[in-house]
């Protein structure tokens, strides 16, 4: 392994192939280590980005968003609650297990029933897989659902072989087993994630590396400065204050390309004992907080403008965005009179958990002096990601400082948030109006008429206030001027198909 130097940032490029270095380990920095490599339990962006070269899935996106089959080769509505899915012929698990009607099977019922799955309220439309043959299952639903087919092309289409999931029972994600062109080598937590070239992968001629070695880098400084001296060969995240240095850099190219997520604050309304602070039980505390937040300031001063304000969680590219939920200007008077109004003496504290990384840490203390101005004492905890999430699923939090990568359809990046039975609503969020209305969504496929039930929705979340959104990200990529054959999706994973390394 190449010696990694403490140091900078990084971003992508697209070409096409020219003549390719053979038996190379491609290097991925990634800005978080990923949590749980099991699909079914897993929840982090960087764990996705590793997934994409460890487990296929029946569907994918491209470049434009449009859903492209995989493990599926291909799949018709039979009617509006029947999806039949074909399966590509002679693929096999890296065990050597089929790839078949049983495995789909398998995997779903895994998604649906697993304790702890977060796939679960993803595809809780299904009512049951029906092996037609050991090629063709027939999907059933209780009812239609718009956004199922968008769901499988993420983790919930990921399949798993049968035997060895069952035998591995709770330690699967030890040493995880799918179909990827990848096949898992080791890990060391904090350091790196080993995968080694699957040599019976169906589409081999795409696969151009023989190992891939993702490594976690929080700290900016130091990816750039890997990615510059070629001790890495592609960083999937680079901050807007790095993007001129990569840019100058004659070895390195970037890639942007739009962002399906968001980042904002999650407040914890109902989880445990962390939620009976005056912020959990106050909407009128959360809409000061939110008075408090200049969005547009917090763009210019952490990620020099290039991000977009946004008071939703749905695109301003997405045809459900909803234009009338725009970000308020920053109003303190409106944030002391909603503080009087709550009858909770000041100052107010509030903690924060917050990602440690250094613009997550920046963004927090510029917030904290924000709302300081309106009667708020915010008080900053930085915590390893992954295991900010394992607190953020106890409860263990006021608030969270946390972005979501994003999904095409606006159902992903809403139902599992927010809506009362789902796992990922950390906050514990629940109002009966809005379960109603994210369940309406999902079953309408007209897209004016679905816009209208979101329009309803977001009117009561902003009452609410479990969510403040701040803004929506670009996905920056960097990498090595040699490397060739990225394609920039908007869902910012790194595919490994196509990915070559010039001579």
């Amino acid at each position: 392994m190449r010696r990694l130097l403490p140091t900078l940032c990084l971003l992508a490029a697209i070409a096409a192939p020219a003549a390719f270095s053979q038996a190379q380990t491609l290097r991925i920095a990634l800005r978080e280590d990923a949590d749980l490599l099991d699909p079914t339990l897993a929840r982090s962006y960087v764990g996705r980005i590793v997934f994409a070269g460890l487990c296929d899935k029946l569907f994918d996106l491209n470049e434009t968003l449009e859903i492209v089959p995989r493990l599926a080769l291909s799949h018709e509505w039979a009617d509006p609650v029947t999806l039949v899915i074909r399966l590509r012929p002679g693929v096999t698990f890296h065990n050597g297990e089929p790839v078949d009607a049983a495995a789909v099977k398998f995997s779903l019922e895994r998604h649906l029933t697993l304790q702890g799955s977060f796939r679960r309220a993803e595809i809780n439309s299904i009512d049951r897989v029906e092996e037609i043959d050991a090629a063709t299952v027939r999907v059933i639903l209780k009812s239609p659902s718009a956004p199922l087919l968008m769901q499988l092309t993420d983790r919930a289409g990921m399949l798993l072989p049968p035997k060895a999931t069952a035998a591995a029972g709770k330690d699967f994600s030890q040493r995880p087993i799918c179909s990827g062109p990848f096949q898992f080598t080791e890990r060391v937590a904090q350091d790196r994630i080993v995968l080694d070239r699957f040599p019976g992968y169906w589409d081999a001629a795409n696969i151009h590396f023989d190992k891939v070695i993702y490594q976690p880098m929080p700290d900016s400084a130091v990816l750039v400065a890997n990615l510059r001296t070629g001790a890495i060969d592609l960083a999937e995240r680079i901050l807007p204050t790095d993007v001129d240095t990569i840019r100058k850099d004659p070895k390195l190219r970037i890639v942007t390309s739009p962002a399906l997520g968001y980042e904002g604050i999650t407040f914890n309304t109902g989880n445990g004992e962390r939620s009976k602070a005056p912020i959990g039980q106050h909407n009128l505390l959360r809409q000061a907080f939110e008075a408090a937040i200049d969005r547009q300031a917090l763009v210019d001063v952490v990620f020099s403008g290039m991000y977009r304000p946004t008071a939703q969680a749905i695109s301003a590219a997405s045809p459900f965005h909803v234009p009338d939920v725009a970000p308020r200007p920053r109003d303190i008077a409106r944030a002391k009179a909603l503080i009087k109004e709550s009858g909770v003496p000041t100052p107010i504290a509030v903690s924060m958990n917050v990602p440690n990384t250094p613009d997550r840490a920046q963004l927090a203390e510029v917030i904290q002096s924000m709302v300081r101005e309106a009667g708020f004492e915010l008080k900053i905890t930085l915590v390893e990601f992954a295991a900010s999430l394992q607190a953020a699923t106890r409860g263990e939090f006021e608030s969270y400082l946390i972005g979501w990568s994003g999904r095409a359809d606006p159902d992903g990046n809403l139902y599992a948030f927010l809506h009362s039975k789902s796992g990922q609503n950390d906050g514990r969020y629940a109002n009966a109006d809005v379960d109603a209305l994210l369940d309406q969504a999902r079953q309408i496929t007209d897209v004016a008429e679905r816009r209208a039930v979101y329009a309803k929705f977001w009117r009561q979340e902003q009452r609410d206030l479990p969510i403040i959104y701040l803004f929506a990200p670009v996905n920056v990529v960097g990498m090595s001027a040699r490397l060739q054959g990225f394609r920039p999706v908007p869902d910012g994973l790194i595919r490994l198909q196509g990915l070559a390394m010039a001579k």
